[in-house]
């Protein structure tokens, strides 16, 4: 069985459509899976419609927490997955194809595969401030972990059993638990690829991007602390 978390925070206008055109897509493809949206403290109603949607279909899981935290809901998801193999997307994009390309490489023989927004073959069709923010995190996390890879954040799949004790070494939640992640499989010696991708989002970020700013410098400092300093 494959499982796909997806943390859910204020999407209350796409959450239920976007879930129910995942599910008929991988209906149609004939997978066993389950989807797991991990709400966290959204104050619109998300959390009342994924748990209508957790009743009305057996394939799709509730999970609640009490606060926004991206970080925190998707490390709980990855946890609580049932699935050999993890995918973790975002409710803007359900990339279906790029499940359809990351699987055969996890089968033969890869840890994890990275969908980048950033090498070459991608097509970013975000704002230029936002596709200039990924370059700059990206250098930021080169810098302060000697991260190796073109891009840490969004789409990735993986073999669940060869990175549960990578999530649970994971020390940074919020907005860089994802990147976290990704570098703490490379430093552990986990085969770790990417795969360009091409990013069309379904509706503008939830979150302002300068509002995140502070959270991330301080999530950088605290992971580039961990990593070369204490060496965990």
């Amino acid at each position: 069985m494959i499982s796909i978390a997806i943390p859910v925070y204020n999407e209350a206008s796409i959450v239920r459509e976007a879930a129910l055109d995942l599910c008929r897509k991988l209906e149609a493809l004939g997978w066993d899976y389950e989807l797991i949206l991990s709400e966290n403290g959204s104050r619109d109603g998300t959390r009342t419609i994924i748990a209508e949607l957790a009743a009305q279909n057996p394939r799709i899981r509730a999970l609640e927490g009490d606060q926004p935290n991206y970080g925190r809901a998707l490390k709980k998801a990855i946890l609580e997955a049932r699935g050999s193999e993890v995918i973790c997307d975002e409710i803007d994009l359900c990339d279906v194809e790029f499940y359809q390309r990351a699987l055969p490489l996890l089968a033969g023989g890869a840890d994890m595969v990275v969908g980048s927004k950033a090498m070459k073959g991608a097509n970013d069709a975000r704002p230029f401030v936002r596709r200039a923010a990924t370059r700059i995190i990206t250098v930021l996390l080169r810098l302060a972990t000697g991260f190796h890879g073109t891009d840490t954040h969004g789409l990735k799949a993986f073999k669940r059993d060869r990175l549960l004790d990578v999530t649970r070494s994971c020390v940074v939640e919020r907005d860089l638990f994802a990147s976290e992640l990704v570098i703490r499989a490379q430093r552990m010696g986990r085969d770790v690829r990417e795969i360009p991708i091409a990013l069309h989002e379904k509706r503008p970020p939830s979150t302002h991007l300068l509002r995140r700013v502070p959270r991330v410098l301080k999530g950088l400092i605290k992971l580039g602390w961990t990593i070369r300093i204490r060496h965990r």
